[in-house]
C-alpha cells in the first residue's frame, strides 16, 4: 500500500478497509455513533499491527478517515471505541482522536470541521456537544433495534402529486454556481428561471438569502399575473438584480400576490427538520474568512424558513431538505407516478452531481432519514501523494479547498473534471485557466468561466476526445468508490443509483459515467435521473419545454411536490 501510495496513485479506503479486515494478528475495533435520528450504529474493524512510522501513519490516516466518514455522513453527538485496552500502541493511536479532531478547540478546521457540524446539530437539536470514549471490547454487546417500518411511501407521493393540482408553489433548487425556481399554479408549470450567481465569495449571510429571497418574489408574481409581460425579461437568465427587483414592484403594485401556498427548497447543505445546520460547506466559505462571529452569522441561514414563509399567504407551508436527500425524493416521485411502486419500496438513492456531489435516501420506510449525508464531504483516498500536496486552490490538487483534506469533492463534480482533464491533457484546458503564485485556477474574472468549462468539456467528450471522454469515466469510477462507503456506512437496501444533475445533461456523458461506475461497482446500477422520469404531471410539462431539460430542473420541480409534504 505505501509503495502505491508513494507512486501517486490512490489507494481507495473501501479497498484499505477490505485488506485490513484480513490481517490475522489485528487488534478488532468497533466504532459506535449514536446519531440525531435516535438511531446507534456499530461499524467493525480491524486494526493491523505496524512495524514504523510510516505505516502507523497509514493506520492513524485510515482511523482518521473512518471517523470523519461516519460522523459526515451519519452525523452525532457521541462516538465510541470498543477494543483491546492492553493493545497499548492501539490505544495510545485512538488516544490522539480527540486531539487530531481538535475536540477543545473553539475555532476548528481539517478533520475539526466534522466536529464543529455536530456541534451545531447539537445546539439546534440535542443540547449535546461531541464527545468520544474508549472502552474495553468487554463492554461491548450488540446494538439491536426493532423494526419501526411504516410501510411504502406510494400513497404518501401519489396524494402529493394530486394536491399539486389545485395549489400554488415555488421550487427552488440552490446549487454552487446558480440558482434554479419553477413555479406551479393549479398543476400547471408556469414559468422556469436560473439565477448564475458565486456564493462563496460572499462575505456576509445575507448576500446568500437575499437573491434566494428576490427570486421567490419573481416566482411568486408569475403566479398572481402569469401573463404579464413585464415578467418576461426578468425570466431571462441573465436578467439583473435590478431589472428583476423592478419587474417584481411593477406587478406588486399593481395586483394581489397574495397567491403562494408552498415553498420547497433544495439546499446544498446539512438540512434537519427545515433548519440548514451545517455551515462547513464551500457556499458559505467566504463568510467564515470574514465573520467576527461566523456562529451568529450562519444562525440566519438556518433561519431561513423564517425568511421565506412570510411570502405565502395564509398558513402557507415551506420545508427545506438538502440537495441529495431532494434527488431521493424526485426519483421516487417520478417512479411511483409512472407505476414502479416496487422499486421505490426498497427505498430510492439518489445522487445530484454537478458543482459538486450531493447524495439523498429516501428510506424503504417511506422516510428521509435525518442524517448529513455529506458523502461529498467523505475521505476517500488515502494515496496520491503528489497531488495532495499542492494547495487545495489548486484545480491540480486533491484536497478539498473547505476541509484540505482529499476527500470526494475532488473526486467527483466540476472540481474533479478539472482536475482530471488537467492530468489527462492540459490543452482541454486552454483558454480557462489562470496561473498565480504558482496556483491554477478556472478563471472567475471578469466572467465565471467555471460552468463553461464544463460544458466545454462535456462537449469535447461528446465529439469523441479520448482524453475528454476519459475524464467522465474516471469520474464514474470515483462514485463507484463513494457508493461503495455508503453502503457500508448505512446499508441501503436498494442496489440503484439515480444521477441527477448537469453531468447527466449529455447521453454521452452519462454512459462514461456509466461504465467507469461498473467497473468499481459491479453490483449496483447506475440510472440517468433525467432520462425517462418524467412521470408526474409537472416532470411532464418540464419534458416538454424546448428551452431547459430534466436533469436540470428536477430538483426544481421536486422541490414543489416537497413543499408539500
Amino acid at each position: 500500500m505505501l509503495k502505491h501510495t508513494r507512486a501517486g496513485q490512490p489507494l481507495w479506503l473501501p479497498d484499505v478497509r477490505e485488506a485490513f479486515a484480513k490481517a490475522e494478528d489485528g487488534v478488532p475495533l468497533v466504532v459506535r455513533l449514536k446519531s440525531f435520528d435516535g438511531k446507534t450504529r456499530d461499524w467493525r474493524h480491524t486494526l493491523p499491527r505496524w512495524h514504523d512510522d510510516a505505516e502507523r501513519q497509514l493506520v492513524r490516516d485510515y482511523l482518521c478517515a473512518t471517523v470523519y466518514n461516519a460522523m459526515s455522513v451519519c452525523g452525532g453527538y457521541e462516538m465510541r471505541f470498543f477494543t483491546d485496552l492492553q493493545a497499548k500502541s492501539e490505544i495510545d493511536l485512538l488516544d490522539e482522536i480527540p486531539q487530531i479532531f481538535q475536540l477543545s478547540a473553539t475555532k476548528r478546521h481539517g478533520l475539526g470541521k466534522v466536529v464543529s457540524t455536530a456541534n451545531r446539530m447539537g445546539t439546534a437539536f440535542t443540547r449535546k456537544e461531541f464527545n468520544f470514549t474508549t472502552c474495553d471490547m468487554s463492554e461491548y454487546s450488540e446494538y439491536w433495534e426493532s423494526d419501526k417500518s411504516c410501510g411504502s411511501p406510494a400513497d404518501l407521493l401519489l396524494t402529493l402529486a394530486r394536491e399539486a393540482e389545485c395549489a400554488h408553489c415555488v421550487g427552488v433548487d440552490v446549487g454552487g454556481t446558480d440558482i434554479k425556481l419553477a413555479a406551479s399554479l393549479n398543476g400547471r408549470l408556469i414559468a422556469v428561471k436560473e439565477y448564475d450567481w458565486n456564493p462563496a465569495a460572499y462575505s456576509e449571510i445575507d448576500q446568500l438569502i437575499e437573491p434566494i429571497l428576490l427570486l421567490t418574489r419573481l416566482m411568486r408574481a408569475c403566479l398572481a399575473a402569469p401573463d404579464d409581460p413585464r415578467l418576461d425579461g426578468a425570466l431571462c437568465r441573465d436578467a439583473t438584480d435590478e431589472e428583476m427587483a423592478a419587474a417584481i414592484a411593477a406587478v406588486e403594485a399593481g395586483c394581489d400576490t397574495g397567491v403562494l401556498d408552498a415553498i420547497g427548497v433544495s439546499f446544498p447543505d446539512i438540512v434537519l427538520r427545515d433548519r440548514i445546520v451545517g455551515g462547513e460547506t464551500p457556499k458559505t466559505d467566504g463568510v467564515r474568512r470574514a465573520a467576527a462571529d461566523y456562529e451568529a452569522e450562519f444562525e440566519k441561514l438556518g433561519a431561513l424558513k423564517e425568511r421565506l414563509l412570510p411570502l405565502c399567504r395564509g398558513e402557507g407551508r415551506c420545508h427545506i431538505i438538502n440537495d441529495g436527500n431532494m434527488a431521493a425524493f424526485a426519483a421516487a416521485m417520478e417512479l411511483v407516478c409512472g407505476g414502479e411502486t416496487d422499486t421505490v419500496s426498497r427505498g430510492v438513492v439518489a445522487h445530484s452531481l454537478g458543482t459538486d456531489l450531493g447524495t439523498g435516501w429516501l428510506g424503504a420506510d417511506g422516510t428521509i432519514p435525518q442524517l448529513p449525508l455529506e458523502l461529498y464531504d467523505a475521505w476517500v483516498d488515502l494515496g496520491g501523494c503528489g497531488a495532495a500536496a499542492l494547495p487545495p486552490e489548486d484545480l491540480r490538487g486533491t484536497r478539498n479547498e473547505n476541509s484540505g483534506l482529499p476527500d470526494a469533492r475532488r473526486y467527483m463534480g466540476q472540481a474533479a473534471a478539472y482536475r482530471l482533464a488537467y492530468a489527462l491533457d492540459p490543452r482541454l484546458l486552454e483558454g480557462f485557466t489562470e496561473e498565480s503564485g504558482g496556483v491554477l485556477r478556472i478563471r472567475t474574472q471578469p466572467d465565471d468561466l467555471r460552468k463553461p468549462c464544463l460544458e466545454h468539456l462535456m462537449r469535447k467528450a461528446s465529439e469523441g476526445d479520448a482524453n475528454a471522454e476519459e475524464v467522465f469515466r474516471q469520474i464514474g469510477r470515483h462514485l463507484a468508490v463513494v457508493s461503495r462507503e455508503m453502503e457500508y456506512l448505512l446499508h441501503p437496501e436498494t442496489e440503484t443509483r439515480f444521477l441527477f444533475g448537469r453531468f447527466v445533461k449529455s447521453e454521452r456523458c452519462f454512459a462514461l459515467l456509466r461504465e467507469g461506475f461498473a467497473e468499481g461497482a459491479p453490483h449496483l446500477r447506475l440510472k440517468n435521473g433525467g432520462e425517462g422520469l418524467a412521470n408526474t404531471p409537472l416532470m411532464r410539462q418540464l419534458a416538454m419545454r424546448r428551452d431547459v431539460t430534466v436533469a436540470q430542473f428536477a430538483q426544481a420541480v421536486g422541490s414543489i411536490y416537497y413543499a408539500l409534504t
